[in-house]
């Protein structure tokens, strides 16, 4: 499982992320660790979602977050927004695990 070690330098002591960074491969691993904040096969509300996120960050953006997990498929939604839920990573829907 990964520890998000690499992001411990924008972590405080709560595990809460304190800047939204520049470059757009460390914003992608920044959305990898808001994403492991939900559970799949779970369902959540706009407002649950906004409460998880709020729970990790304090640069104060969830509404960024929320949109740039949508959009990179990390979450899904439905088309009014009313239910969202986390997305399996392409290789784990295929079958194809590297757990072994």
């Amino acid at each position: 499982m990964d520890t998000f070690q690499d992001l411990k330098n924008i972590l405080d002591e709560q595990g809460r992320v304190t800047v939204w960074p520049a470059r757009r491969d460390r914003q992608r691993r920044v959305l990898e660790y808001f994403a492991s904040r939900f559970a799949y096969d779970t369902d959540y509300t706009e407002q649950q979602v906004n409460e998880i996120l709020n729970q990790y960050h304090i640069f104060g953006d969830w509404a960024l977050l929320r949109r740039e997990l949508f959009s990179l498929r990390m979450l899904d939604r439905e088309p009014d927004g009313t239910r969202y839920w986390r997305i399996r990573p392409a290789a784990e829907r295929e079958g194809n695990t590297a757990d072994g």
